[in-house]
């Protein structure tokens, strides 16, 4: 439920240990007597108790959410557990029978929940609420939860990454909008060398940190590579996935190599007075659309603007991240989990949450840079009533860019072993950026181990 505010190494690890997971923890009185495929009533009037665990910190979007959910949803008793999930405490408590009502995870890893038969397929779920899933979210976001043709999670949030700029750092080396250009590697890799600063071998301006570590797939995709097949299986080492691995190296090696980067980039403040983009440590920066809501207090001191990330044909590229509501088996109140999902991510609760935007942003004197629900209908709808001219047209260029790529998401693509193909490509793509492997190399080990992983998962289903 939150506006997703963790960044660069802290992101990375969420996204790729895959443990970033706010889960509902068990039982519940009234509704149904636990979940099982086939046997839940969806369609009854939902009472009782229904528990949710890890909903740390929600914010002004979240918290808005959770109070239109409880006043539409009277007779269910909502207890949140505030402390945060990890996966193995998942895994401990289903296996105990101490069964979460509602999990929130990543949704990459869906699938593999999925193949494991821990989680209950929601296409029944759609239907007694006459919801189309294909109506309410983008392509891109629902594909991540497909598995065997059925649906299995209900998604929030999507918002893609591009490439934000620092006019002052560019415009300094010579450096124009045009030349961050990932579909164009010499002229790039010329715009990221004529940024870049260092002092006594350690950098202090970074051409383009491309986060390595958070953005290894949106590297690898956008150059034409496929990570998984349309049947699940891993295709770590396809021939396809080399270039867009070697260009995310050269981007590294132009700049000190990926030890010195990541030393560098670890010790941005990034949510701080003195950021990157403050301090201009950077030139360019791939970041996810939250980033520029943190940004937004420094209006005056920073000169932004931002360009799509663009795949090997020179279009706008995004890989759909998000995450979403899965209903465990055995969860001991579905009906009430079904309806309560789907009222936090309808258009009466997205309509809550950016008017509850708006205020914080009227009262603290940033700037709304919308919201990112993975509803094209709620996006649409609260950037035409809440995204108003800044005053500033560099930051209001950033706000339209983002909203543009929308249109351009790629599923990552859905897998039962999707959990263990990103940590594998994690760590292939650490090792080739180190220089340990050579790209062929690293993701030839990868997709063995992630191969491995796939067969296990699928024998055991």
């Amino acid at each position: 439920m939150r506006a997703q505010n963790l960044r660069r190494s802290a992101a990375a690890v969420a996204a790729l240990s895959l443990t970033t997971v706010l889960a509902a923890c068990g039982g519940g009185s009234g509704g149904d007597e636990g979940s099982a495929e086939g046997d839940v009533d969806f369609t009854s009037e939902p009472t009782g108790t229904l528990r949710a665990w890890g909903f740390e910190n929600a914010d002004d979007v979240g918290q808005a959410r959770l109070d239109y959910a409880a006043e539409t949803l009277s007779d269910v008793d909502v207890d949140l557990d505030a402390t945060a999930f990890d996966a193995q405490k998942l895994t401990t408590r289903l296996a105990s029978g101490d069964v979460p009502d509602v999990v929130q995870m990543d949704r990459r890893i869906v699938p593999t929940y999925a193949a494991q038969g821990l989680i209950v397929p929601l296409d029944a779920c759609f239907e007694a609420h006459d919801v189309n899933p294909d109506e309410w979210w983008y392509p891109s976001v629902v594909d991540d939860v497909r598995l065997d043709d059925q649906l299995w999670a209900v998604p929030q949030f999507y918002q893609p990454p591009a490439i934000l700029l620092n006019k002052r750092v560019m415009d300094a080396a010579g450096v124009t909008a045009d030349q961050i250009d990932t579909s164009d590697p010499e002229t790039l890799i010329a715009a990221v060398t004529a940024m870049y600063k260092e002092s006594g071998g350690v950098p202090t301006t970074l051409g383009l940190d491309p986060n390595p570590a958070g953005q290894g797939p949106l590297w690898i995709l956008g150059a034409g590579g496929q990570l998984i097949d349309e049947d699940g299986r891993p295709t770590l080492d396809d021939p396809s996935n080399v270039p867009g691995l070697e260009l995310l190296k050269q981007v590294v090696d132009a700049q000190g190599g990926y030890a010195k980067l990541k030393s560098f980039t670890d010790s941005f403040d990034s949510f701080g007075d003195n950021n990157q983009y403050v301090a201009d440590q950077v030139g360019a920066q791939v970041n996810a659309q939250w980033y520029p809501n943190v940004l937004s207090p420094y209006v005056g001191q920073v000169q932004l603007e931002a360009v799509p990330f663009r795949d090997s044909e020179g279009q706008p590229f995004s890989v759909a991240g998000g995450s979403a509501f899965v209903i465990p088996v055995g969860a001991q109140n579905p009906s009430a989990a079904c309806a309560w999902m789907l009222d936090l991510t309808n258009m009466d609760a997205w309509q809550a949450a950016g008017e509850a935007r708006a205020a914080t942003r009227a009262a603290d004197g940033g700037i709304n840079t919308g919201l990112m629900t993975g509803s094209p209908e709620a996006d649409a709808s609260i950037r035409e009533q809440f995204v108003v001219p800044s005053g500033d047209a560099g930051f209001d260029q950033v706000i339209s860019t983002y909203y543009d790529v929308l249109d351009y998401g790629k599923a990552f693509g859905a897998s039962p072993a999707g959990q263990d193909i990103l940590t594998e490509l994690n760590n292939a793509v650490t090792a080739a950026m180190l220089g340990d492997k050579t790209p062929e190399q690293a993701l030839a080990d990868a997709q063995e181990a992630a191969l491995r992983a796939y067969d296990s998962v699928v024998a055991q289903s």
